[in-house]
């Protein structure tokens, strides 16, 4: 598989870094954005998951 992605919250900033996972909400490390459950929000501001974009 390619190399690890990051994606941003579009409302607080936060940013999701697959090679780091979310520990904080039981996202392992390696959690690829597509297998976190979809009813997952961001840990800063409780955003839902549909918030972020993938950073270029």
């Amino acid at each position: 598989m390619s190399e690890y992605r990051k994606y941003q919250c579009s409302v607080c900033g936060h940013i999701y870094d697959e090679a780091e996972g979310d520990e904080e909400t039981g996202i392992a490390p390696g959690t690829r954005w597509e297998d976190i459950p979809d009813d997952w929000r961001c840990p800063e501001c409780g955003a839902e998951k549909s918030e972020y974009s993938l950073m270029l």
